[in-house]
């Protein structure tokens, strides 16, 4: 699989788009929607590599091989952003985390970040680069939280950490050089479905909240089958059954119901942080995500939902050997460093 890997992104950065599109093969095409003919490609290294099922693979697999991927996906270095490493309170004791800050200086804006992964893969390390290239569109100050993986701590674990590292950042703002109402959460994946989590515990509670919300593609729904999981739960990178089993290990015994397992489910979304929600359109989980966005818009809460119609789930971290997730990340940053000018 890594081999696999290795050769796609030599050939993201070395063949012309002609010869992609030979390797690719016809243009792929879906609910409406053109797949990006990187994605495409990726789909299909991914496809000749063999790739296991996470069932087959367990949890230390699953784990090594997002940690491979994101080496080989992320690409060279982000520069101008300077890093370091401190840590923020969890709900039972110390996280690591790590701080980005544009070199040109910060706005005193800030993004309390959660990676993705299923709640069971993903640190640090697998998201440095988004986060980098996240910091430096933004122009805001990210702080990146190593919550509590599954199996090892099931729900609501990673949810308490996610809560307890936003409110710890908030209390001490001025020491980390942050305006404590201009905090925003943000995460992709699973970590967009901590992120939204923790904007409707912090609102409900007496503390700070965040004062916006950027959900790359969350997972926000358990036991539920969209459309867009029927149309894109396999020949995606992700499939329904890898969703099935990352809910296992992070759920457990858990009731899917609990709001803060399942966003979406909120009785009440009003009065939450003004939100941006990103998907993707040949991603299983497109129609949940865009769904808690038209909830929030309802609710009266200020909703961008921005779909990108050609890529696929993961595309956040594709930044280093594709250029449409670049433009992406871009795009995104720019949201979230207008959002938090103003407040």
């Amino acid at each position: 699989m890594e081999r696999a890997q290795a050769g796609l992104a030599l050939a993201f950065e070395h063949t012309p788009r002609g010869v992609k599109r030979l390797i690719a093969g016809s243009p792929i095409t879906g609910d409406g929607q053109t797949l990006d003919l990187d994605m495409q490609l990726i789909v299909r290294f991914t496809q000749r590599g063999g790739e296991a099922t996470l069932a087959e693979l367990g949890v230390a697999g699953a784990r090594a091989r997002l940690d491979a991927s994101a080496r080989l996906a992320g690409g060279r270095a982000v520069r101008g952003v300077r890093t370091s490493e401190l840590t923020v309170a969890g709900a039972a004791g110390e996280l690591r985390a790590r701080s980005y800050e544009p070199e040109s200086g910060a706005s005193g804006a800030g993004i309390v970040f959660f990676h993705g992964g299923g709640w069971v893969t993903g640190s640090l390390e697998t998201h440095d680069q988004p986060c980098r290239a996240l910091t430096l569109h933004s122009g805001a100050k990210l702080i990146s939280v190593e919550y509590r993986l599954s199996p090892e701590s099931p729900f609501p674990a990673p949810v308490e950490d996610a809560f307890a590292a936003f409110q710890d950042v908030a209390a001490r703002a001025g020491q980390l050089g942050l305006d404590a109402s201009r905090i925003a959460v943000a995460g992709d994946s699973a970590g967009g479905h901590l992120a939204a989590v923790t904007a409707q515990l912090s609102a409900r509670a007496s503390g700070p909240a965040p004062a916006y919300q950027a959900l790359i593609y969350p997972a926000v729904r358990f036991g539920s089958n969209p459309r867009s999981r029927v149309l894109f739960g396999e020949g995606y990178l992700l499939r329904g059954s890898s969703m099935d089993w990352y809910e296992s290990q992070f759920l457990q015994a858990a009731d899917p119901t609990d709001p803060r397992a399942s966003p979406l489910l909120a009785a009440d979304l009003a009065g939450l942080a003004p939100a941006l929600i990103v998907t993707a359109g040949f991603d299983p989980l497109r129609d949940e995500a865009e769904e808690y966005g038209a909830r929030l818009a309802a609710a009266g809460v200020k909703t961008v939902v921005r779909r990108f119609p050609g890529m696929l789930h993961g595309f956040f971290n594709m930044g280093g050997i594709a250029a449409a997730p670049r433009l992406a990340l871009a795009e995104i940053g720019g949201a979230i460093r207008a959002a938090l000018a103003g407040n």
